[in-house]
């Protein structure tokens, strides 16, 4: 995709977006309601014209071809199968549109079904089927006519949380089996983080970062992409480095950050903190600071401490074999990992 944009009126809902989606992979197009993540999904499929820009698969420039011949297979958020039609009749009927041999079309059919694993429900229809045999069924007849690109919009949205967990790990084995290059379209960062090979993060039509799961966690590009991912979310202080000190807003605390000692020293600051950052300092930590401990909870396994610092206060997953209770004093040291500069304005991250 090359500088493409979609207007609809005076509203611009993509924005100069630019990518290139690698062979055979999945790619998790990710960002909050409203971003432009369908309508770029629908655009790639031919549904949605593009108001500018360009769209090639492989060579061919398809920015202007109908939907039928670029080879899409599409699975929107509702499965949309036909209620009257059997799960085999659902599955065979693009082969039909295609006018592919009955015999061809059953054979075909009966493989995808045996792959997506609704080969025992063929003689059912759609009403008869739970909502994970109804997406298996969607999948199917998208994978059947072996498209050049599977796109899938929002498509485990409807699922309660275990079955959204189980068509995750599915629609992962299936895209690896088939090897088919797919856009996966979510708001869901854990769903995106987990599936996909690479994540494109949007916001307002632009694309924020493109890069592997992993990456955009440990290298955010600026600071929409550290808060956006993130459970919990991250840490954010407010105020201004002098030298290696970052010094809070209202100057009631200061933290040894020597990482941030090039950043100009004008400017409004936010110092991000992942939770898993922060750590109890020990003999050889050199930057620490002073903290009391405000409250402790428990997450599951992990214990949480949200901790004061001047009249600023973040929270960190610590574990001491005595416990945390409130009003302890702690002396807390920063990783090098997880913890972040940004311009509090523009968003640009200096270290």
């Amino acid at each position: 995709m090359e500088n493409l944009t979609k207007r609809f009126g005076k509203v611009t809902a993509v924005d100069s977006f630019s990518a290139e989606l690698a062979d055979g992979k999945l790619t998790a197009l990710l960002g909050p309601s409203g971003c432009g993540k369908s309508t770029i999904l629908n655009m790639l499929s031919g549904i949605l014209p593009a108001t500018a820009g360009r769209i090639t698969f492989d060579d061919d420039d398809v920015t202007a071809w109908p939907p039928e011949k670029r080879g899409i297979g599409l699975v929107f958020q509702y499965y949309a199968l036909y209620p009257h039609m059997t799960v085999l009749q659902n599955i065979c009927f693009p082969l039909e549109i295609q006018k592919i041999p009955a015999k061809e079309r059953l054979t075909r059919a009966r493989e995808i079904a045996a792959l997506v694993r609704v080969e025992e429900l063929m003689d059912r229809r759609p009403a008869e089927l739970s909502g994970g045999q109804q997406q298996r069924v969607a999948i199917a007849r998208a994978l059947v006519k072996n498209p050049r690109l599977l796109l899938l919009d929002e498509p485990l949205s409807n699922l309660d949380a275990r079955l959204r967990l189980e068509m995750r790990e599915e629609i992962r084995r299936i895209q690896l089996q088939t090897s088919v290059t797919t856009v996966f379209v979510t708001h869901d960062q854990e769903e995106a983080m987990s599936i996909s090979d690479s994540i494109v993060l949007m916001r307002e039509g632009r694309c924020q970062q493109h890069d592997r799961p992993q990456a955009l966690y440990n290298e955010p590009a600026n600071l929409f992409v550290v808060e956006f991912l993130g459970n919990p979310p991250v840490n954010k202080l407010v105020g201004r480095m002098e030298g290696e000190r970052f010094i809070l807003g209202d100057d009631s605390a200061f933290i040894l950050f020597s990482a941030g000692a090039s950043a100009p020293n004008d400017r409004p600051l936010v110092l991000a903190i992942r939770a898993e950052s922060a750590i109890i300092a020990g003999p050889d930590s050199a930057e620490r600071f002073s903290c009391t401990v405000g409250d402790v909870y428990e997450i599951g396994k992990d214990q949480m401490a949200y901790l004061q610092i001047g009249s600023a206060g973040f929270r960190a997953f610590l574990s001491l074999d005595g416990g945390l209770k409130q009003g302890d004093a702690l002396e807390i040291a920063l990783k090098k990992r997880g913890v972040f500069l940004f311009d509090a304005e523009t968003g640009e991250r200096y270290a």
